[in-house]
């Protein structure tokens, strides 16, 4: 037994130090499942893949607004160090998708407002656990805990700020559902601890599912805010859950 970092180290021809960077920036997997901890203990035959970072594409600039497509494993502040310009929107660094941000002071202040009211139209694809042939909507009010290790949600029924998600099946595949999921709001990891609440975790949220896959397979596919409305295609590779057969252009239309 090695730790895994090391191993990697060797693999990949490359730094110790460069092994644990990519590790703890949730790059590398061992049998489909990513390694967590770079200091944990490894076989030393074990085989790893390494994930290449995907670049953030760019849907839409004017004078306003850019939109841009953000692959998994790059946090939201270096998409806005990337553009130069600052972020009007977040996801998690494991969520892919839509994400915005604004190029005047003007702007940024009337889409808060929009935020605020709920006004912002947002749909995302989520690949969950288990079998969901109906649609659901989950209204379980949230309050966010932030620690040293990170924000962290749950449901509080007393003292939690509403939040409301809407889900329907596209698709199912075994014991796996690709899901169509509307928020009305956009409270902290909502979208995952809704679903992992109802029986459904997103595949590879380690967090609130104990999933553990080669990513988070949830991507913020659609966003609507005054007249723009902005469209990410997601990667090739997040159908590898047995949903190769999807028609992007249905996508386009969810």
């Amino acid at each position: 037994m090695q730790k895994a970092y090391k191993l990697l180290a060797i693999q990949e021809g490359i730094s110790n130090s460069e092994a644990k960077a990519m590790i703890d920036a949730g790059l590398v997997s061992v049998g489909g499942q990513r390694v967590m901890l770079a200091r944990g203990l490894l076989k030393e035959s074990a085989k790893f893949k390494v994930t290449k970072l995907a670049k953030p594409v760019k849907i839409f600039e004017d004078e306003n607004i850019i939109a841009v497509n953000k692959p998994p494993f790059i946090t939201s502040q270096k998409i806005a160090e990337m553009f130069k310009f600052p972020l009007l929107n977040r996801l998690d660094k494991e969520t892919s998708g839509v994400i915005m941000l604004y190029k005047n002071d003007d702007f940024q202040q009337r889409a808060i407002r929009e935020f605020s009211q709920n006004r912002v139209k947002k749909t995302y694809l989520a690949v969950v656990k288990g079998i969901v042939c109906e649609n659901l909507t989950i209204n379980q009010p949230l309050t966010t805990i932030k620690t040293r290790s990170g924000a962290f949600a749950k449901i509080d029924l007393k003292n939690g700020k509403s939040a409301i998600t809407h889900i329907a099946p596209i698709a199912v595949e075994g014991k796996k559902s690709l899901l169509k999921v509307d928020i009305e709001t956009g409270r902290t990891h909502q979208i995952r601890v809704h679903l992992a609440s109802s029986g459904f975790g997103v595949l590879g949220d380690e967090k609130y599912a104990k999933s553990n896959s080669n990513r988070l397979y949830l991507h913020s596919l659609r966003t609507k805010i005054f007249d723009y409305e902005f469209y990410a295609e997601p990667s090739r590779e997040f159908f590898n859950q047995g949903f190769n057969e999807i028609d992007k252009t249905i996508l386009k239309m969810v």
